[in-house]
């Protein structure tokens, strides 16, 4: 599947690691301010605003849309140029604006682009959300956990 056929997405995503973290929610919910503190502490930026989300090796991969590849919108500042990874596998999702459970048994999961991705429900302005957010991909990674092809 090529880049433009590839579903259009309205996510940020980063890469922690190698792994890459679509973080979903409303206009205004914190998806690029929560990018921009994940980045900080040493994430990648993959996309913002629109992500594109293909199979390859029956897992989904993401990579910005062509026109906002390394750009970050900063609210308050503008669109800034940002180091990128041009592709990365995703692992987690995380959706804003959604209280999740306090001890979540079995992992959440969402669907998101043909696929059922493990889930991390968030507050995004959370003084915290950045360290859940490193935690919850380290956790889906030691569980185990990979997105699944859904029908």
């Amino acid at each position: 599947m090529s880049e433009a056929s590839a579903p259009a997405v309205h996510a940020t995503v980063v890469a922690i690691g190698e792994w890459a973290v679509a973080i979903l929610g409303p206009s205004g919910s914190g998806k690029s301010d929560l990018a921009l503190r994940l980045i900080d502490r040493g994430a990648v930026l993959v996309g913002d605003d629109y992500v594109h989300i293909r199979s390859r090796d029956n897992l989904p991969w993401a990579s910005a849309a062509p026109a906002l590849a390394g750009k970050l919108e900063v609210r308050g500042i503008g669109v800034l140029p940002f180091e990128f990874r041009d592709t990365a596998t995703l692992r987690l999702c995380v959706v804003l604006g959604k209280a999740g459970e306090r001890m979540p048994d079995p992992w959440p999961t969402a669907p998101l682009a043909g696929f059922s991705i493990p889930c991390l429900l968030l507050n995004g302005f959370e003084a915290s959300a950045p360290i859940k957010v490193e935690l919850a991909v380290k956790s889906v990674v030691d569980a185990g956990l990979w997105p699944v092809p859904v029908s």
